[in-house]
């Protein structure tokens, strides 16, 4: 799991093991801020493992050095790739998000939240580590403006009310459609993965293939299972949902303790729906520099409607 580094944590991602305790992942020295010799990490949000055992960790620009994605195989417990994502692959004012990994295509399709009129998708080549921005600035993308209110409490960030574009993206167990959305958005979005693997198609034609897939709320993570129901982290009202094939978005649960802004989630092997849960809007940066957290962090899960595929 990737620890937000919003709560300033010094482990960028920990491991949860079987008696609730956690260790750095892959280990102390890649998990902590980068040394002199680069083996290190930045600020990791977006996380996922592929059917190969291989965790792909999303690294955040510090502003001096690119963004990258660094894949850690955990069957052999070595390095497996680096590939680093420069200006103006990244936006000057770049906040690398979530991603998606598409093995069939070997390729990664990851979030830019940036700063929302200049959000994006980026599609990252694993064979030659080539990067493309995509849909910068789209409707998709970018976020509609409507305010964020967790706890009966309107969110500011900066100083101004938080409206965030690009953020969740997954990927279908078939690898043929991406699906993603602004978070402060009431709109879910889905495009081929053939067409976002075209480069030949321009910003307009790429935005003329992007379907509305359906209405959520504002969300932070989300994911798919093979019958194409999205399961969405609602986090103004503490609760997953999901938007089905129809488009239609439904509650499944909510609780205001364990759901307290949902954040990440990935299928197991026995197809429940592992989702973290971050207080996100106690830490300081949302809560005007007050670090209001209330120990435990929760992990929570729950069965899928359909089956999915492990990591997504």
């Amino acid at each position: 799991m990737s620890q937000h580094q919003f709560y300033g944590a010094p482990l960028r991602v920990v491991e949860l093991l079987n008696d609730n305790t956690v260790v750095p992942f892959p280990n102390q020295a890649w998990s902590s801020k980068p040394e002199e010799k680069g083996i290190g990490l930045h600020t990791v949000l977006g996380l996922r493992a592929d059917e190969n055992g291989v965790v792909w960790m999303l690294d955040n620009s510090d502003g001096t050095e690119a963004g990258k994605i660094l894949g850690w195989d955990t069957e052999n417990d070595e390095l497996y790739q680096v590939i680093y994502l420069p200006q103006p692959i990244i936006a000057e004012n770049s906040f690398l998000n979530d991603l998606a990994v598409d093995l069939d295509h070997n390729a990664i399709y990851l979030t830019d939240t940036a700063g929302g009129d200049n959000s994006a998708l980026i599609v990252v080549d694993l064979n030659t580590g080539f990067s493309r921005r995509v849909l910068e600035g789209d409707i998709s993308t970018r976020p509609e403006d409507i305010p964020l209110i967790v706890d009966e409490r309107v969110i500011n960030m900066a100083g101004k009310p938080a409206k965030v574009g690009a953020n969740p993206i997954t990927v279908d167990p078939n690898n043929e459609w991406v699906y993603y959305a602004p978070m402060s958005s009431t709109s879910l979005y889905r495009i081929a993965t053939a067409d976002l693997l075209d480069p030949a198609l321009t910003l307009e034609d790429l935005s003329s293939r992007v379907e509305r897939y359906g209405d959520k709320p504002i969300c932070d993570g989300i994911t798919v299972d093979g019958a194409g129901n999205v399961y969405i982290t609602s986090i103004t009202d503490n609760a997953i949902g999901v938007v089905d094939a129809a488009g239609t978005y439904q509650t499944l649960y909510q609780d205001k303790k364990l759901l307290s802004w949902t954040d990440g989630m990935a299928f197991s092997p026995d197809d429940y729906i592992y989702v973290t849960v971050s207080q996100l809007q106690n830490s300081p940066p949302l809560n005007n520099g007050e670090n209001t957290f209330k120990a435990p962090f929760y992990l929570v899960r729950f069965p899928a409607l359909a089956s999915g595929k492990v990591g997504r």
